[in-house]
Parts: structure tokens; sequence; C-alpha cells
């Protein structure tokens, strides 16, 4: 028998009954002795218009008792492979928007410097940046910059909101570029789509080399073209996964601070998930589930699903990190 932490059993105890945790694994204080760290960011303070991404790990936790011990796809059973726990949520400032990213870094360092892979829920997608800082500190400690796997409905590499604001859920990613956190040729962007403020929105971030598939070009080709040439472009090098849940057409997930119409559907997006397998992933989360916005839990039973598919392919990356 493994001596890993295990999920409360379903089919002894009602998904219903019990304390909420991350899949009703075990609630831990530290990350120490865990290959993977389960992590909620309750922080929407970089939020432009429809707050509420703060209420999302809290809910995710509750609709991830709908998942159970094993993918029935891929066969992986991840609590048997690897160490997981929850480790709780980052100390966050709901009131002031540096001090809360400067929280999430350092909560965030600890939790790496352990050795552990950490999937984070969100939180806006400004939760990313200080993670990403954490996880590669390549301006300071000269590790190379990472690539990243982005799902969402916006590129989030403008400059500037509201009078100079550098700081927002619209632009983390150009910060971690101009930071040296992120690879520019090695990000890939899937699912783009929606109206812009300005016809040159994403010509910073093409100019800097990131690759963006817009959803108009993923209907054309795709899950599986698509993805052969995601895998292309990330490499065999560290990568960083973020999947934001707007990503999907809020049809399927309307919980959301910034809905697109016209985008992925829940199915398509478990399908690229399940082909990362064999990436270099050092970290990843999903972002921007807002329950007040939801309807029946919909869209936190996304996140908790694309959560688990995550979850797998972290786990037979330990297992197959250990056995090299």
């Amino acid at each position: 028998m493994t001596s890993y932490h295990q999920p409360v059993n379903a089919a002894a105890v009602p998904r219903f009954a019990g304390r909420s945790t991350f899949m009703r694994l075990p609630a831990v204080d530290s990350a120490e002795g865990l290959d993977i760290a389960l992590v909620g960011i309750p922080w929407d303070g970089g939020t432009t218009n429809r707050a509420g991404a703060r209420h999302g790990p809290r809910e995710v936790r509750n609709q991830s008792s709908l998942m159970r011990s094993a993918h029935h796809v891929s066969g992986i059973a991840p609590y048997q492979i690897a160490n997981i726990a929850d480790v709780g949520d980052l100390p966050v400032n709901p009131i002031d928007l540096l001090d809360g990213i400067s929280r999430i870094e350092e909560g965030m360092s600890r939790i790496v410097a352990t050795g552990a892979l950490p999937l984070s829920i969100g939180g806006d997608h400004l939760t990313t940046l200080p993670v990403l800082r954490a996880v590669n500190k390549s301006g300071r400690a000269g590790v190379r910059p990472l690539g990243m796997i982005h799902f969402d409905a916006h590129s989030d590499t403008n400059d500037s909101y509201f009078g100079g604001n550098r700081y927002t859920h619209g632009t983390p990613f150009r910060r971690a570029i101009e930071e040296g956190i992120l690879d520019p040729a090695r990000i890939v962007q899937i699912g783009i789509r929606g109206s812009v403020y300005e016809t040159g929105e994403h010509d910073w971030a093409k100019a800097q080399g990131v690759r963006i598939i817009y959803m108009e070009e993923f209907a054309r080709r795709g899950v599986d073209d698509v993805m052969a040439e995601v895998l292309d472009i990330v490499g065999k090098q560290e990568t960083y996964v973020t999947f934001d849940v707007d990503s999907i057409d809020p049809s399927m997930a309307p919980g959301t601070g910034t809905p697109e119409i016209g985008g992925l559907t829940t199915r398509e997006a478990q399908q690229m998930l399940r082909q990362l397998h064999g990436v270099n992933i050092v970290g990843a989360d999903v972002v921007e589930v807002a329950p007040p916005f939801d309807i029946g839990g919909m869209t936190a039973l996304v996140g908790a699903t694309v959560m688990f598919e995550l979850l797998c392919i972290l786990a037979d990356q330990v297992r197959r990190n250990r056995a090299a």
C-alpha cells in the first residue's frame, strides 16, 4: 500500500459530507514532503470589470468533490504515484494591489522551495504573475526563462489600464516578458477571441515572438494539429501551464469575469490538456472562476475538472522523473 495522501473514498463517505478540500485530499500546513501542492489564491485585485474570482478557490474545492481517484482515459491514478495534498490558501490583501501581489509571491516561494510542483486555483489572472516570479527567478537568479502554454480568450499582454496602472488581469504576461520570467518565443496562446480595445492590441506580443492561435484558427485546424504545434513551440524545456476558464464558451462556463462567446468546448479543452504528457511542466494554474456569476456551480465544476486533468499530467511527470 502507498503511504501517499489519499482522498476521502466517495463510495464510503458521501461527496456532500466532510471537510471541503481540493479533491477531498487531506489539508496540510506545509508543502514539505509533497510532490504536488494544491493551493488556492482567493484574490481578484487585478479585475477590471466583474469581480468575484476571489471566491473561486472555495467553490472549486466544493465542486472537486465530484472528481474520483483515476483518469478514465489515461488510466492514471494520481494519488497512487505522487504525494499530493491541499496546502490551503496563500495569504492575500484584498485592499492593496501591490501588497497582494507581494504576499502571493512570498507564499508561493515557500511552496516551491520545498520542491513541490504548484497547481493553484485563482483568483484573477494577475495572480499568475507573482506565481511565475516565485517559480522562476530568472531576472535575479540566472534561471532561464520559462515557456508557457496559455489557454484564454484574452492575450493579457496589454501595457496599462486606467491612467497607467501596469498591474491588472490584462497585463500579467507583458510584465512577465519584460521581467525576463517568460521566453516569448516559447509562449503559445490558444483560444484568443472577442472584441479588442484597438486594432493593434496584440502587436506588441506578436513582435516579441508570442504565438497567438485565435479561436477562428483553432476551429479551422482542430485539436490535434494545434497541439502538435504547441508541443513543438515549448519543446522539452521548463514550461508553465495557465488555464483561464474564460477560454471555455460561456454557454458552458458562465461564471467568469470577462466572458466571450464563441469559445472552446469543455471536450476540446480536455482533449488538448491530455496531450500535455511529456511537457516539462514546472507549475500550472486555473484562474478566473467567479462563483457570483455562475449557474448551478457549472463553471466551478469546469475549473475542478481542468484541475484534475492537470493533476494527472503532473502526477505522471512525477512518476517519470522518479524513474529516470
